[in-house]
């Protein structure tokens, strides 16, 4: 009987990490998920996948804080020995982040900074210390955004941020090959969240006017995403590679 594939996803306490982790369960995928200071909702979202009948551990972790990366695999490895009896996983998703939203004009090199160390230096790193870790034949899905494909004001340095991250997923894509490691990106629109302090799903307004850019006429929601993202890590795709796959409904088409 083959044995439980295993996933790893960043910043899975709440938002859309949270949704894909579950929906990773309920394809009978094992869950660690990463959670940086909300222990309490990571606690909560195991639970939530023990109730479907699935597997799942929560570790701490701060992907902008690189240094702590090291310490973070040899947690990994005691859970995946512990939980699985298994020395390496399947499936990582580079899925936690922030918002920023400033005009580029007024953008500080301090949130800049914080945005290089949490969207580009963190998963960059963080994959690199993981790959002895991810068995061969793995995947590896990237979060991007539509605003790596469309402009819109206010996010010039979380653009630019994705954008570095969809070129990293194909040079990953190309150098991980040999591995039979699979790594594709997948890029949101907007979604009715609590990211970026719930602008898209709290702005009437500004649901209003997505809906009204979007082919499908209205917000995305996180079953929207967390479907992809699972979808990618099912073995009806395991020939997709190097590829954006964008999940935004057709905004701005």
């Amino acid at each position: 009987m083959e044995s439980t594939k295993i996933a790893l996803v960043t910043g899975a306490s709440r938002g859309l990490g949270r949704n894909a982790a579950l929906h990773l369960a309920r394809q009978g995928v094992a869950v660690v998920i990463t959670y940086r200071s909300r222990r309490a909702e990571a606690d909560s979202a195991v639970g939530e996948i023990e109730a479907l009948g699935g597997q799942a551990v929560a570790l701490p972790l701060d992907v902008a804080q690189s240094h702590s990366f090291a310490a973070f695999a040899g947690e990994l490895k005691t859970a995946l020995a512990t939980h699985w009896q298994r020395q390496t996983f399947d499936y990582l998703v580079n899925n936690a982040g922030i918002g920023i939203n400033a005009p580029f004009a007024e953008t500080s090199e301090e949130a800049f900074d914080e945005l290089v160390n949490i969207h580009l230096k963190g998963p960059f790193f963080l994959t690199q210390t993981l790959l002895p870790l991810i068995s061969d034949g793995g995947r590896i899905v990237n979060i991007s955004s539509g605003l790596a494909r469309f402009a819109l004001p206010g996010y010039a340095a979380y653009g630019a941020m994705k954008g570095a991250i969809e070129v990293l997923t194909r040079y990953q894509a190309k150098e991980l090959g040999a591995r039979g490691i699979a790594v594709n990106v997948v890029a949101p629109g907007a979604i009715e969240t609590d990211f970026g302090g719930g602008a898209v799903r709290d702005n009437a307004q500004l649901n209003a006017f997505v809906a009204s850019q979007t082919a499908l006429g209205r917000v995305g929601v996180p079953d929207d995403i967390g479907g992809v993202i699972a979808s990618l890590l099912s073995e009806g795709n395991r020939w997709i590679n190097g590829q954006r796959i964008e999940a935004s409904g057709g905004m701005f088409l």
